[in-house]
């Protein structure tokens, strides 16, 4: 379970929100039970946002209930298309704290594409390690794909475990870092208009 920040915009009849999601351990307790997917008949992240009703809002891709960070809710369908189709190659960079250090060798193989149990390897991405504590081992990991638990096999494939993850970018869509849970704010003309770039 999770709850969420929201920004949000609205331009050309189209509407753009981006939403920072925490797990379920923060002190929410009214705002419990919330998921990206609406098929699920729970809260929807939708649900958080005052303005959402009647907007045909949906969130381009997905966060995991034990995931927090970067969420975007459109309902421009094609901008979701051109964030989420690995075909357009949008990064989406993620911090990762893991319970076990990659080699260097890991971390190239993981680079250069890794078997996580599908048909196809991932796509390629780039992978830096950022420290550790505690037997924490830190991560920022970029993809260009959104595979269902894509992170956490990913490190899975090479006998390390996902201990906490964190979506911080979508393209040239940066998490606020100054956004609250449970807040939400509308996104700057830079904002969008980097969104629409080619």
């Amino acid at each position: 379970t999770f709850y969420a920040s929201a920004l949000a915009f609205e331009i050309r009849r189209k509407s753009v929100n981006l939403l920072h999601s925490v797990p379920d351990d923060a002190d929410m307790d009214q705002l419990v039970n919330i998921v990206t997917e609406a098929a699920r008949r729970e809260k929807t992240i939708l649900d958080l946002m005052k303005d959402a009703k009647g907007r045909n809002l949906f969130p381009a891709g997905r966060l995991d209930k034990d995931t927090e960070g970067l969420l975007l809710i459109t309902n421009d369908g094609m901008l979701a298309h051109n964030l989420l189709s690995p075909k357009k190659h949008v990064e989406k960079l993620y911090y990762v704290e893991a319970d076990k250090k990659l080699s260097d060798e890991n971390m190239t193989e993981m680079e250069n594409g890794v078997d996580i149990g599908d048909e196809k390897l991932t796509l390629p991405s780039k992978i830096e390690f950022v420290g550790d504590s505690q037997n924490k081992y830190c991560y920022n990991l970029s993809i260009k794909e959104g595979r269902f638990h894509q992170v956490k096999r990913m490190f899975e494939a090479f006998g390390s475990n996902v201990t906490y993850l964190k979506r911080l970018n979508m393209g040239s869509l940066i998490l606020d870092g100054d956004l609250l849970p449970g807040e939400y704010r509308k996104l700057s003309e830079d904002e969008i208009n980097g969104l629409y770039a080619k």
